[in-house]
């Protein structure tokens, strides 16, 4: 391909749409203002990316500026603190990039993998501007992969701040400005035609072409730049032979534009040149409104909210259990078997085996030496390990963690009726449009087939409809996050109102462990109290916590083996010493009736003793129970002995089943019997022996009380100290579904009674400009205020 420099040429560059200056660039029959430019057209097109091209005319950025030294990030330290993760293959960076504008962005930024078979993957936030990049960097370095990007026009925005805080400040200077301009054009447009509205008088008369010239002229900055990004999104829809929501709105516009323009030409009449600018005018206002409730909900979702996790900090006190929210830089703590790294850190103490699926995907233990740094996201599959954090929690990236739609699916109730309008809504738009007009033109009235063809087009309003199932859920999550119960996404909401059946695990979900009583039978020397203290201190589970609380030793001794058995115990071996700690079953001993759940420890093969947890219920259990069944079927699951039967059964309903000394398998295969027996199943458990019922059902509740729960597979995670209100976030989530269906019923009674005037041609397309974004500010504010008035019904607010 040879390139040719064209001297004088007035372009427009193909890539990035800046005027092609004195000595521009061509290529394959397009121009280029700059070398960057072109540079960037020839690597997408060498890598077959063309299509970007296809979505938005001059979709590019300029490359005129200089280029920034990137030599920095070849500091593995500096590299370090940027990267969410790091293994041995693979690195995964999320960076800020502010060029990010249109569809044609998206799609380029996550078809890097084209451009650099190093890229495994990358996925864009749009409203966030930011880009998730996971590469392998033995083949290609951050410093490689950061020049890659501002190559092809989208340099990202390096700091060492928090870039998700940087990429949640709400940008709508563009936007701003486009109502500013239409709100301009409106004002003037509305002063020239008073005279038409109030009758002209033999003076306006003779200034009334000029009048109608100067609406006509106002209409062109509004038709070309305020409502760009409506003609946008209905071309491209329309080259992907669909039709979306924004075709009628565009059409309506053009439409007016084109009317206003033979009257105003032809001197026939003064045109719609003010409805036209009042029209966009108002739309835009309507999205300004959208788009500041969303970012609301976003950032007060993502900072205001944390989940009621804690980690164990290491202190000269002891031990202490401390919220992610306020942990530290230079914090040393401690992470046991099955918890979540909360935040980067260094290993000082410990065999790391960590468990990256929830951050890479993968499942694929990774061992960490000492003096390594493990990232934020991975789970401790061994021993209890110590570690200074490094950098600062982000609540964001655990939210996005949590939130990752890989862990689990809903069958989402209102998404296939909100598909079914986007997908008819604008087909039988049109048609009513059409039907009307040419019903008013065979009559001879060609006015009103004017009238009522614009009107139609502009006072239907889809978005409400579209709407309200957000709003309202995002509402109700806000609501949920403000009474200590953490709900993953809308979706669970969804599934929340329609759950019929709620199971329950007993210890650490029922029972408090707060309120329990820890006894020992047996014997046990001072230096096996500090052995087993040590073994049991790498263990999540509330009984093992229980015992190191009750041993209440303050030193420890290193482990030579460690390895826990979910629902049954803990095997380990420190230097002569080999412990097993666990039920009767696991230790293989003869099982003995006692009064409560019980532990049995095993030293060198010799059965030393048997702990025996007197365990308390919450408060409000019996109260939350007597609500939950008058329309719940209630069931229980539990792990230990049957020995509180007797005292469950007077608390529990008599159809409810009870099941006891049952395995993390049989709870599993008992969600999945209830499941194929037609029933909507709740499971609320402790997250640590519960996991694989917490995913397995429609709806999994972990309930946490200072205990790192941290987990992908459940949906929602409860604070102990809200668990009676357990009811009423059931009777409430049923009342965000009512919402929506109220919601529902009055867009689609707008949209009728709207209609029925607009088909008769008499509705001004002024009235129906101004109808269509005050019927979206009402469903917004509907949803808003109809789910604070239900959830202060439920004392929830």
């Amino acid at each position: 391909m040879e390139t040719k420099y064209n001297i004088g040429v007035k372009e427009t560059c193909f890539h990035c749409g800046d005027q092609v200056e004195v000595a521009g660039f061509h290529l394959d029959d397009h121009d280029f203002c700059c070398l960057g430019c072109q540079t960037v057209y020839q690597i997408l097109s060498s890598n077959n990316l063309e299509s970007y091209y296809r979505y938005n005319a001059h979709p590019g950025k300029s490359n005129k500026t200089k280029r920034v030294d990137l030599s920095y990030l070849d500091e593995e330290e500096i590299a370090a603190k940027l990267l969410d993760y790091k293994d041995d293959q693979l690195a995964i960076i999320t960076v800020y990039i502010p060029v990010i504008h249109c569809s044609s962005c998206i799609w380029l930024l996550e078809h890097l993998y084209k451009l650099n078979p190093a890229i495994v993957s990358s996925q864009v936030d749009f409203m966030k501007k930011q880009a998730t990049i996971k590469f392998k960097h033995r083949e290609i370095s951050l410093r490689a992969m950061v020049t890659l990007l501002t190559d092809i026009g989208y340099e990202p925005k390096i700091t060492l701040q928090d870039v998700v805080k940087e990429g949640q400040k709400l940008n709508q200077d563009n936007l701003v400005r486009k109502i500013a301009v239409a709100g301009f054009c409106f004002g003037n447009s509305m002063m020239l035609s008073f005279p038409e509205y109030f009758g002209m008088a033999s003076f306006e008369k003779s200034y009334s072409a000029f009048f109608g010239y100067m609406n006509l002229m106002f209409t062109l900055p509004v038709l070309l730049y305020s409502a760009s990004d409506y003609f946008r999104s209905a071309w491209l829809s329309l080259k992907q032979k669909r039709l979306n929501l924004d075709v009628p709105l565009a059409l309506g516009i053009f439409v007016l534009f084109l009317r206003t323009a033979i009257e105003v030409l032809t001197v026939s009449g003064p045109g719609f040149g003010d409805t036209l600018c009042s029209l966009v005018f108002f739309i835009l206002i309507g999205k300004w409104v959208q788009q500041r409730t969303y970012y609301h909900i976003s950032f007060e979702r993502d900072y205001r909210s944390y989940f009621p996790v804690a980690v164990t900090v290491i202190s000269n006190d002891g031990d202490k259990p401390t919220p992610i929210g306020d942990l530290k830089v230079g914090d040393r703590i401690l992470v046991r078997n099955n918890e979540i790294i909360p935040a980067d850190a260094i290993l000082l103490k410990g065999q790391a085996s960590v468990d990256f699926s929830f951050v890479t995907g993968e499942s694929k233990e990774v061992s960490k030496v000492l003096g390594e740094v493990v990232y934020a996201g991975g789970r401790q599959m061994a021993e209890a390990i110590e570690l200074e954090v490094v950098k600062p929690v982000s609540q964001s990236y655990l939210t996005k963690l949590w939130n990752n739609e890989s862990f689990k699916a809903y069958d989402k109730q209102f998404d296939t009726f909100i598909g079914f309008i986007s997908k008819y809504f604008t087909l039988g738009l049109l048609l009513i449009a059409l039907v009307s007009s040419v019903i008013w033109l065979t009559g001879g009235e060609a006015t009103r087939a004017w009238g009522a063809f614009t009107a139609v087009l502009i006072i239907a309003c889809p978005c409400a409809l579209a709407l309200s199932s957000p709003f309202t859920l995002s509402a109700a999550l806000s609501i949920f996050d403000k009474n200590k119960f953490y709900i993953k996404n809308t979706g669970a909401i969804e599934q929340m109102a329609a759950i019929d059946t709620v199971v329950f695990d007993k210890t650490g979900t029922i029972s408090s462990p707060t309120k329990s009583s820890l006894f020992y039978e047996g014997s046990l020397s001072k230096d096996e109290q500090v052995m087993l203290s040590s073994v049991c201190r790498n263990s999540s589970h509330p009984l093992s916590r229980e015992i190191v609380r009750w041993l209440g030793v303050s030193s420890s001794v290193p482990l030579d083996y460690y390895a826990e058995i979910p629902g049954k115990g803990i095997q380990a071996v420190t230097g002569e010493f080999a412990f097993m700690v666990g039920s009767a079953s696991f230790l293989e001993i003869r099982h003995r009736e006692e009064k409560g759940s019980a532990v049995y420890v095993m030293v060198n093969g010799i059965v030393k003793g048997c702990f025996t947890l007197e365990q308390s219920w919450r408060p409000g259990l019996t109260t939350l129970v007597n609500t939950l069944e008058q329309k719940y079927e209630l069931h229980l699951l539990s792990g230990d002995n049957d020995r509180r039967s007797d005292s469950l059964k007077l608390i529990f309903p008599v159809r409810a089943t009870l099941l006891f000394n049952q395995s993390p398998v049989d709870k599993l295969s008992a969600i999945e019997k209830w499941q194929h027996q037609g029933k909507s199943v709740c499971m609320l458990g402790d997250g640590l022996n519960d996991a694989g019922a917490l995913r397995k059902a429609n709806l999994g509740i972990a309930v946490s009380d200072d205990i790192n729960n941290f987990s992908p597979g459940c949906d929602a995670i409860l604070d102990g100290e809200a668990f009676e209100k357990l009811p009423k976030f059931f009777s409430f989530a049923k009342d965000a579904v009512k919402v929506i269906h109220m919601s529902f019923v009055i867009s689609l009674t707008y949209n009728i009674i709207g209609l029925s005037f607009a088909v008769q041609g008499t509705m001004s397309p002024l009235f129906a400009a101004i109808l269509m974004p005050i019927s979206t500010v009402t469903i917004i504010s509907f949803t808003s205020l109809m789910t604070r008035y239900y959830a202060i019904r439920k004392k929830l607010l």
